[in-house]
């Protein structure tokens, strides 16, 4: 699946997240997305169970520790054989080399294909003057990002979470197989909720993202299949 959409599974528990899911045809092949809320309260089962139904999986736990224990941990998520999951390029260069080591190991243990490990930049819930205020960043939220996406290929990463508006930057900067997956994303006909720099499906197609994660767009939709088929469409249309 090239380009995937990528849905955001924000439910708190499994019964929550099947009768979500049950709204699609059981052939639809979808990639979803697990994120902390719903991994912390259903574990790994979670993972093997929609690995049975032939989804795609992206982990998204965002790891940021000394590098021993990420790289431990992300051992442990290598052999769940999920598709992405996502470490913070805050954690800096050795924390992501850690984590990527232990993401190959782990991958190797089980006998599964290694994960790719896709770097958090800057949030996309965050604005420029949030992040030089309370980080203390000085630079342009452009700047850091790009920056960010830089140490994460150094890092053995494969790319980053970044808003589209950041892609051009940072496809000009690193290498033409490097992966910008890009969350807030947002119909035009849709609140933007708590995301400061959300785009539409077709905006992100044209700035050339690898993928795009929607939720609520989706997940609180009156029909989320035919809301999954219209961001689809609108985000295959640009090609």
């Amino acid at each position: 699946m090239t380009n995937p959409v990528i849905i955001a599974l924000d439910f708190p528990n499994w019964q929550k997240t099947d009768q979500f899911l049950q709204q699609f045809p059981k052939d639809e092949t979808l990639f979803v997305k697990i994120g902390m809320e719903l991994f912390y309260q259903e574990g790994p089962q979670l993972i093997k169970t929609l690995k049975a139904r032939g989804y795609r999986i992206f982990l998204d736990l965002k790891l940021y520790d000394i590098p021993n224990t990420v790289q431990s941990a992300m051992t442990i998520i290598g052999q769940l054989g999920v598709d992405y999951t996502t470490i913070h390029a805050a954690g800096g260069q050795t924390m992501l080399q850690a984590g990527a080591a232990g993401l190959k190991a782990g991958a190797k243990q089980a006998n599964v294909k290694p994960a790719k490990l896709l770097a958090i930049t800057q949030l996309t819930s965050t604005n420029e003057a949030q992040m030089q205020q309370e980080q203390l960043v000085s630079v342009s939220l452009p700047e850091s990002v790009a920056h960010y996406a830089q140490l994460a290929q150094q890092s053995d990463c494969d790319g980053v979470i970044c808003s589209a508006q950041e892609i051009t930057t940072i496809k000009s900067k690193t290498a033409t197989d490097f992966l910008c997956v890009t969350p807030g994303i947002r119909p035009a006909t849709s609140q933007n909720n708590d995301q400061k720099r959300a785009v539409t499906p077709l905006e992100a197609a044209q700035m050339h993202s690898n993928g795009i994660v929607v939720g609520r767009p989706i997940t609180q939709a009156s029909d989320p299949y035919q809301a999954y088929q219209a961001i689809k469409s609108e985000w295959e249309s640009f090609k």
